[in-house]
């Protein structure tokens, strides 16, 4: 049996895909319907209040509004809930290996930032990642020279295109695109978790 990871937040699934391609078996949990996730099973319901036992594994991406730019900017980030260290404390207290995946200046510990150029994709989307359990191997610095931008020079991101420069093949909304990340970021990380897990086991 494949392990079972518990995929916080999950919206669409971009960080779900990742962990499939890993091998791992993903559960979602989003307060809101998901018709388009792509994970192996899906529940709506209260992510900070969902049973976390019986998983082998957890990824959690909290709304990102209160410390994203552009919030931050119209001065409206007071309106959005930071969850992060409730998320954080639940996860620990669960004493298995988590990451929580979050924006630029979100309070992690510890963290890793990974960008789409990373991975030869065309496009940026700066990501921070907190994995306190995993030592990675080194990755290749950031290269903007030749992107996709959907935030400026190219206007407002088309859904295909978003789809494309993240390489998601299955269908999402605009909105569910425009919040998801690349899946090659968690696919990455994944296959460092699965090698934890199994060890774990062992």
């Amino acid at each position: 049996m494949k392990p079972r990871l518990l995929d916080l937040f999950c919206g669409a699934g971009g960080s779900a895909k990742g962990y499939q391609r890993a091998g791992f078996y993903v559960v979602g949990v989003d307060i809101k319907p998901q018709p388009h996730y792509c994970g192996d099973e899906f529940y709506q319901a209260d992510a900070l209040e969902f049973p976390l036992e019986g998983y082998d594994a957890y990824h959690a991406s909290p709304p990102c509004q209160h410390y994203s730019m552009m919030q931050n900017i119209v001065k409206s980030k007071q309106k959005h809930p930071d969850y992060i260290a409730q998320v954080r404390a639940n996860l620990m207290a669960v004493r298995k290996p988590y990451i929580i995946e979050n924006v630029y200046k979100a309070p992690l510990n510890g963290h890793l930032m990974l960008c789409g150029t990373m991975f030869g994709l065309r496009i940026i989307r700066h990501r921070f990642f907190e994995c306190p359990w995993m030592e990675l191997t080194f990755l290749s610095p950031c290269n903007h020279s030749d992107i996709y931008d959907p935030w400026h020079k190219d206007g407002v991101g088309q859904r295909g295109k978003l789809l494309d420069a993240m390489q998601i093949d299955w269908f999402m909304t605009r909105p569910e695109v425009r919040e998801a990340i690349p899946p090659s970021y968690t696919e990455y990380i994944g296959k460092y978790l699965m090698q934890f897990v199994v060890e774990l086991k062992v």
